[in-house]
């Protein structure tokens, strides 16, 4: 993959999809969740119909969407696997409506299934994102080596319907990077390029509270790599569990009327769905956009998220610190006065 130097603390580089280049570094890319499921742990069944899910795709490209993530098997935790047919009647028909609307606007298939991928790409799909990085069905990589679509590596630890119920990694940042490795290298075996690939900590994804949150502080180790870096914090359990004020404590500082005001700890399986009441979706949104300035700000190139309108405002802002701070450095001044 073509790296280009840069005063930004982000590198750049260029990923290959399906023939044409799209430049990464500059800017953040913002990936539109669109879950076409009955049971994700969000949005499930809102988008069902292809219908909603078409008129939903263009309110998040409306709203500033760079390209749409398109999913029919929920992988939230304890969800059930379906089968390849039931997931190509979820995705198929949107992905063919969304590419003859939207023909420039790049499509991603969110599968772990070769026959799913292959059928969503020749549908329209460019982009295939794989949650277990390649552990599933490594055949994945066959398909995008083919059609020379991107290829997403999610680091994941055991499998969606089991993956919190633990044992969890004891280092995490030793699952990740060796689980990554291992994706990173079946796929070139494959005979995938490099520059087709993009890495994903999978957060959320077999970890704990904690350890979601040391990777995402954390997040410049995974430059080591050389590759772009996705992430999805986007309404995930532990970002809830900070916007439902899970772990508050009220500390003495508070007077006695404030620490009744503090937000309840509530149980984590209270899910936050988009018809809560206002206040725990605008709490939501503010937690999901810190998470999302945090992640930019720890050089993530893309971010997925599920309400790009909401959240775009936080990646405007986080591109803009950090083309700031690059111009505030001694090279990013000596190439001004230049």
């Amino acid at each position: 993959m073509a790296v280009r130097q840069t005063m930004n603390r982000r590198p750049h580089y260029e990923l290959e999809i399906r023939g044409r280049k799209i430049s990464l570094g500059e800017r953040t890319l913002i990936l539109g969740v669109l879950n076409v499921t009955p049971d994700s742990f969000s949005d499930g069944g809102l988008y069902l119909r292809p219908e909603a899910a078409l008129a939903h795709a263009a309110r998040l490209i409306e709203a500033g969407a760079d390209w749409i993530d398109i999913g029919g098997e929920s992988t939230r935790p304890g969800s059930t696997p379906v089968t390849p047919q039931e997931e190509l009647a979820r995705v198929l028909p949107v992905i063919r409506a969304l590419h003859q609307q939207f023909p420039s606007v790049p499509l991603s298939i969110d599968t772990t299934k070769a026959e799913v991928a292959e059928a969503a790409v020749r549908a329209g799909a460019s982009v295939i994102n794989d949650v277990s990085g390649l552990r599933l069905d490594p055949r994945l990589a066959e398909v995008a080596r083919r059609y020379r679509t991107a290829l997403i590596l999610m680091h994941l630890r055991g499998r969606p319907e089991t993956m919190q119920r633990g044992p969890f990694a004891r280092d995490i940042w030793r699952s990740v990077r060796q689980g990554l490795a291992r994706s990173v290298r079946r796929a070139l075996r494959a005979g995938v390029r490099r520059s087709q690939l993009i890495l994903d900590p999978g957060l959320g994804f077999g970890k704990t509270r904690e350890q979601n949150f040391t990777i995402l502080a954390h997040l410049e180790r995974l430059r080591s790599f050389r590759l772009p870096i996705l992430v999805g914090t986007s309404r995930k359990s532990f970002v809830q569990a900070v916007a439902r004020g899970e772990g508050e404590r009220p500390s003495r500082l508070h007077p006695p009327a404030a620490r009744r005001e503090l937000w309840p700890i509530r149980s984590v399986r209270q899910t936050i769905t988009p018809s809560a009441d206002p206040d725990s979706v605008r709490r939501l949104e503010i937690a999901d956009a810190a998470c999302v300035t945090s992640a930019i700000l720890g050089g993530a190139h893309l971010v997925r998220v599920h309400d790009v309108s909401s959240l775009k405002p936080a990646v405007r802002l986080a591109d803009l610190l950090l083309r700031q701070q690059a111009r505030s450095s001694p090279a990013g001044r000596r190439e001004l006065r230049e």
